[in-house]
């Protein structure tokens, strides 16, 4: 036979490449995808894990803040509490048995230092006032008497003259005398409802005497145990520091205190 010499059809299966060549390329075109499906969970994992990083950091950030506002809020406290104590009211202990029955030892009442401001001293008021026999304050220099000042307005420190509390009984131009174991004022009885008949038969007579301008006559309300006007004298007004018109210990005893 006559070999067949014919032209071979260029769209043959012969001019087509071995089938192991499209393997790795088709092979690569597969991979691809599922590469990049294999590195998306690695990216996410790492945003999972700085996550924690970044809350820690703000949290971290926060309470640096807090210390940072600490000391502030403790002196903002201090100031509102000295500024109270100073020019409000003030919480004061009783020490003494001078203000039985209406005050016991160890009561501690509220005085209200804008009592006077805004109005009139009354007989009968229960009055805070600083002893008028001062006595002599040593010296200081500014920055020590200012350390005292804020250590009174703190409670650390107990001021050099001792605050009294008392009843105011006379007022300027009144005359004042004990008789038969009755306060009088311009000749007439005082009503103390609030002293009891053994507290009134303790009095012992005492005065005329006559008020000056600017000053009290106080009493305390254990008139047998007490040293007020009989025996520290007239106290002027200025001295007074407020009025006394609650008591908040103990708790059985805590109620507003009338005036007489």
């Amino acid at each position: 036979m006559t070999p067949d010499h014919s032209p071979q059809d260029p769209e043959s299966n012969d001019s087509d490449p071995p089938i192991d060549e499209l393997v790795p390329a088709h092979a690569a075109v597969l991979d691809e995808p599922q590469a990049e499906t294999e590195r998306q969970p690695e990216a996410g994992q790492q945003s999972k894990q700085g996550e924690p990083e970044e809350e820690e950091e703000e949290e971290d950030e926060d309470r640096h803040s807090f210390l940072r506002e600490v000391p502030i809020l403790v002196l903002l406290a201090l100031a509102v509490a000295i500024f109270i104590k100073t020019f409000l009211v003030q919480a004061f202990f009783i020490p003494s048995s001078s203000m039985e029955p209406t005050l016991m030892p160890g009561d501690r009442v509220l005085v209200n230092k804008l009592a006077y401001r805004f109005g009139d001293l009354s007989r009968g008021d229960v009055v805070v006032f600083q002893n008028p026999n001062e006595a002599q304050l040593p010296d200081r220099n500014a920055i020590e008497a200012l350390a005292h000042w804020l250590g009174e307005g703190l409670g650390f420190q107990q001021p050099e003259n001792e605050d009294l509390i008392k009843r105011v009984i006379g007022l300027p131009g009144d005359t004042v005398e004990i008789r038969d174991h009755t306060v009088m004022v311009n000749d007439e009885p005082v009503a103390e409802p609030y002293l009891t008949q053994q507290v009134l038969d303790s009095m012992s007579d005492y005065g005329p005497v006559t008020v000056p301008a600017g000053e009290l006559f106080v009493l305390g309300d254990n008139r047998g145990n007490s040293s007020d006007s009989r025996v520290i004298g007239f106290v002027p007004e200025r001295n007074v520091v407020g009025r006394a018109f609650v008591i908040i210990w103990p708790p059985g005893d805590a109620g507003g205190l009338a005036s007489g």
